[in-house]
């Protein structure tokens, strides 16, 4: 008899158990959104003589730096050697992209209320100790994929950088570049794939 109530015991126990729930920050998001822009330059940076100089500076610069989406195991991307950068897999709302160049360790640039499966663009971001500034903030954009044939706009925003920033749906087929490494303006040093 006493062996009977404790199989019965350990049936219903293993009937109660249920689905576990895991809160781990570390789980890959459904709807991951992608990040691109191009890094200037670190503030403060002293300038090459020569334009050769200056593109030998920046190339070190673009090299030595390496990136990260603070608590996120799975976001994957890298650096240009040309400053541009791409990140994909970042997970939706709040996000914190983590920068360490010579001179800026630590930059960072938080993202707040950016929808899942958005794009952001960030063209133009000064690193700095511990932080980061984009020199020109109307041309960060933030795009929803959308079954539309024209962009419009959402009525809502998200703060990039500590800018505000409208969040517009934006046609399909405007986002076959999602995944590839933007083209910064001017004198850069090539890019080099490895």
């Amino acid at each position: 008899m006493l062996r009977r109530i404790f199989l019965l015991t350990l049936v219903a126990l293993a009937a109660c158990k249920g689905e576990e729930k895991s809160d781990s920050i570390y789980l890959l998001n459904r709807e991951p959104v992608s990040v691109r822009g191009w890094i200037l330059d670190v503030a403060g940076a002293k300038r090459g003589e020569t334009i050769e100089m200056e593109l030998a500076r920046r190339q070190g610069l673009f090299a030595g730096t390496s990136l990260w989406v603070e608590n996120s195991q799975y976001a994957s991307g890298g650096i240009a050697g040309n400053g541009a950068f791409v990140i994909l897999d970042v997970p939706p709302q709040n996000a914190t992209i983590g920068f360490n160049a010579p001179g800026a360790e630590t930059a960072k640039l938080v993202m707040q209320g950016v929808p899942g499966n958005a794009e952001v663009f960030i063209p133009d971001i000064l690193l700095e100790r511990g932080g980061s500034k984009v020199l020109d903030p109307k041309k960060i954009q933030v795009k929803l994929p959308a079954k539309i044939d024209k962009a419009r706009a959402t009525g809502q925003y998200a703060n990039v950088g500590g800018y505000k920033v409208p969040i517009v749906l934006t046609p399909l087929n405007q986002f076959t570049e999602r995944r590839e490494y933007p083209e910064p303006p001017g004198f850069r040093p090539v890019a080099t794939v490895r």
